[in-house]
């Protein structure tokens, strides 16, 4: 399950409902899909779309996108560093960023313009998020670097970054800790 962290307080939402309802405000969505896919290690990006086919329909339908791909990132992953660096400086899209996690775990910072403080969303397998267009933000990975998420598009070109040359980025380490890493409540 996902993990937001109010990164300049460093208070931490781990549960569903509070997740959803702290995001609702900036206009992101956030769900969780507790299906089981029995995809292997290697499963190719066709049999990841078909064992996720109903959620990915019932999103398209609700949201208008029209196409979905796989992005499968690893260590091994040819120009890692290359891709990661055009999507870890703050920048906003034309369009929604979907995602749909199967595999790994992934950061995304959000800067709400005068809304509010710069949040992190630690997105885990089974975590579904939607961050509006215009909404200025930046992704990175997790220590492990991997992950495997279904991408959806209303249309492919309008996903382009936008950066905002803000340098806001640059304050906010990419930390993962996950819920296993969060104090109890009460403690």
């Amino acid at each position: 399950m996902a993990t937001v962290t109010l990164r300049d307080t460093e208070k931490t939402l781990t549960d569903a409902g509070e997740i959803s309802a702290f995001l609702a405000p900036f206009g992101i969505w956030y769900r969780r899909f507790e299906g089981s896919d029995q995809l292997p290690e290697n499963a190719n990006d066709q049999e990841i779309l078909a064992a996720y086919d109903e959620p990915i329909r019932e999103l398209m339908a609700e949201g208008g996108y029209v196409t979905a791909d796989v992005i499968n990132i690893k260590p091994e992953t040819p120009n890692l560093e290359p891709m990661l660096n055009k999507f870890n400086k703050e920048h906003w899209h034309d369009e929604d960023e979907v995602r749909f996690i199967v595999h790994g775990r992934g950061l995304f910072h959000v800067h709400p313009k005068n809304e509010g403080p710069v949040f992190s969303i630690e997105v885990v397998k089974g975590d579904m998020i939607r961050v509006p267009k215009g909404t200025h933000h930046w992704f990175d990975l997790c220590a492990d670097r991997t992950i495997r998420a279904i991408r959806l598009f209303q249309d492919v070109s309008g996903w382009t970054p936008h950066y905002t040359g803000s340098g806001t980025d640059a304050s906010y380490q990419p930390l993962c800790f996950g819920p296993m890493y969060m104090p109890a409540r009460g403690v």
